[in-house]
């Protein structure tokens, strides 16, 4: 078996993580970074960009740079949180043959479950060049808030990018996995996880190994994300009032006034004020000229924290839930752990710790503690890690709708999972031959107002009066929090069973072909990167051979320099195309002319020096040759026992 890799499948960021001698070890990208941006690009002429190149292209290709995906996966189109991300982001959502929410780039398509999956392949090939092996298995973090559409999306994603998703882990869970791995004394915690574009609470009993989840709460549209949007507002509205013109009609000032908030926010957490200096943001057109103008305003912490303090807030009110839910008080909390990067704002913090009566636990680094954390409940599926049990909950209450449009609950929130609940239901009417099972997900009394997660029909149910069939409803949650109901009757054994899919969600052929997409996109990026380096290859043969042709000309017979001269001219029409294949044959044939050059050269050297005798004309020879620009390949080393 492979290793198995932790996953931090973030908002704005992920993170990758292995265990690696007993201790889980984050692994570094291509760029040299703990973490990358989740952000994917498509340009014009159809690449595909993932992270840190992705992002520093975004100013001039708004459109077709997809940020902060997560807050779209396993949503519908018309959910109202959709209609609010669209009022907000460059690029176009769009309704999906499924009626999810998707995103339109470069021409096309895509579901956020495929965006995510571009995400996580960066992660799979991070984890292979530094583990120098094909990595096929990952435990993925989710929001704790998340419900079961959204953590399906999340195993669709996985799967798309050619992962076996052996476990879904909450992203509380796994920080506290991470904080507690050392800790044996027994300590009931809460983890407070604002990241960028979520935010959870959990409160926790760990000790001796054991790590029991007792509440979990949230808000799956609450980040960094709505902080930046916050800074964008104060700024635009400021120019606007200076000029009299809206930023948030140009999709190019608007992503870079949303870069510029993310920079100041950063800045904040660190300085007391900041300045916002964005020359040429726009221009007014004015008697057929047109006058550039900028944006320049100072933001202090103070006027951040006036910006962002409802939101920070809206915090509070999962926190006190949690607390009622897990019947533990304030100051019954052991420890309060921060995840997320938007716990390193000071006011953050300060409303932690004033809610909390405690000084928050800062030990922990908040943007790899879950991605450390999901590589250490890997370990324990791989069987690496012993010792460790740990007990998660589900967040959301699970029932089915009954007469009058009932919402009845089957599963209460912060049940323990894995479960299993039955419970006994009847027909409404005489004669009922059919009973439609409406499975719902949500806290509120009104089936209707809570997450529909699916529906399947019983069907052949023989004609009896109301009441007297005895329909067996059971539901089943697994550790990833996923689930499955079956409804059997009990009077002819029929049996309906249904793996629950959100009543958009992906088909097993929609994620088949998106496989094959991902594959069909890892082979081109695989050319495109393959094509690169023949390129820069050969660019730099043809500059050191012009270079020593330049330089040693006369040393060599007219054939020879035309052989070399004429292959010169191949490899750099070869260069004007795209075909890696002829690039590197034509670059083949330049070493091959070159190195006949080279031998040339070597000769008519030796044989100047020849006259002047002995060791020390060709040790002078052997000088003089080192200080040529050449290409290594063409000398060989030189036995000094052999010489004179």
């Amino acid at each position: 078996m492979g290793k198995v890799i932790g996953i931090d499948l973030g908002t704005t960021n992920s993170c990758v993580a292995v265990m690696d001698g007993g201790k889980p070890k984050v692994i570094e990208n291509s760029e040299g970074a703990r973490t990358t941006p989740s952000i994917v690009a498509f340009t014009k002429d159809g690449e595909r960009l993932i992270g840190q190149p992705a992002k520093r292209q975004a100013v001039t290709n708004p459109d077709n740079t997809l940020f902060a995906i997560k807050r779209l996966i396993g949503r519908r189109f018309d959910d109202p949180t959709t209609k609010k991300d669209m009022d907000i982001v460059p690029y176009n959502i769009v309704k999906g043959k499924n009626g999810d929410a998707w995103v339109s780039a470069g021409g096309e398509e895509y579901s956020p479950s495929q965006i995510s999956a571009f995400i996580l392949q960066k992660m799979k090939e991070t984890a292979e060049s530094y583990l120098g092996e094909t990595v096929e298995q990952a435990v993925i973090t989710v929001p704790a808030y998340f419900n079961d559409a959204q953590r399906q999306a999340t195993k669709d994603a996985g799967q798309i990018a050619g992962l076996e998703v052996l476990r879904i882990i909450n992203e509380p869970t796994a920080a506290a996995l991470a904080y507690g791995m050392d800790k044996e004394d027994g300590k009931t915690i809460a983890v407070y996880d604002l990241g960028g574009g979520t935010f959870d609470v959990s409160i926790l009993e760990i000790g001796d190994g054991v790590f029991e989840v007792k509440s979990t709460n949230g808000d799956t549209f609450l980040g960094g994300e709505d902080f930046d949007n916050a800074i964008v507002e104060h700024l635009a509205e400021a120019f606007k009032k200076k000029e009299n013109m809206d930023l948030k009609t140009d999709k190019l000032a608007l992503q870079r006034l949303k870069e510029a908030a993310e920079k100041a926010k950063i800045e904040l957490s660190s300085s007391a004020t900041t300045e916002v200096n964005l020359p040429f943001i726009t221009a007014r057109m004015e008697g057929g000229s047109s006058t550039p103008l900028h944006l320049v305003e100072t933001i202090s912490r103070a006027d951040l924290e006036k910006m962002v303090g409802d939101l920070i807030n809206r915090t509070l009110d999962p926190c006190k839930k949690a607390l009622a839910d897990a019947g533990v008080s304030k100051d019954e909390i052991d420890e309060v752990i921060l995840v997320g990067g938007m716990t390193r704002m000071p006011k953050v913090r300060e409303v932690v710790e004033k809610f909390f009566e405690a000084k928050p636990h800062t030990g922990v680094n908040p943007d790899e503690v879950v991605a450390m954390g999901a590589a250490i409940q890997a370990g324990v599926l791989q069987g690496d890690v012993k010792d460790v049990l740990l007990l998660d909950v589900t967040p959301l209450s699970l029932g089915i709708e009954t007469l009058g449009g009932v919402f009845t609950r089957m599963i209460d929130r912060n049940t323990t999972i894995p479960t299993k609940k039955t419970q006994t239901y009847s027909t409404a009417e005489d004669n009922q031959n059919a009973v439609t099972i409406k499975v719902f997900q949500g806290e509120r009394e009104m089936a209707a107002d809570n997450k529909l997660l699916g529906n399947f029909d019983l069907v052949g149910i023989p004609p009896a009066p109301r009441g007297v069939p005895q329909i067996e409803v059971t539901f089943d949650i697994d550790a990833n929090g996923i689930v499955s109901v079956s409804a059997k009757d009990k009077g002819t054994g029929k049996e309906q069973t249904i793996k629950i899919q959100a009543s958009g969600g992906l088909s097993d052929s929609d994620i088949d072909q998106m496989v094959q997409d991902a594959e069909k996109f890892a082979e081109e990026d695989k050319k495109r990167r393959a094509g690169a380096e023949a390129r820069n290859q050969a660019d730099s043969l043809v500059h050191a051979t012009e270079k020593q042709l330049e330089e040693n000309g006369d040393k060599i017979d007219a054939e020879t320099k035309s052989a070399v001269e004429e292959a010169i001219a191949a490899t750099k029409t070869a260069l004007e195309g795209d075909d890696a294949d002829e690039i590197n044959a034509k670059a083949q044939e330049l070493t091959q002319a070159a190195m006949k050059m080279g031998e040339q050269i070597y000769k008519q050297e030796q044989e100047n020096a020849a006259p002047e005798g002995g060791d020390a004309g060709e040790e002078a020879a052997a000088e003089e040759e080192s200080d040529e620009d050449v290409v290594d390949a063409e000398f060989s080393e030189v036995d000094e026992d052999k010489k004179g």
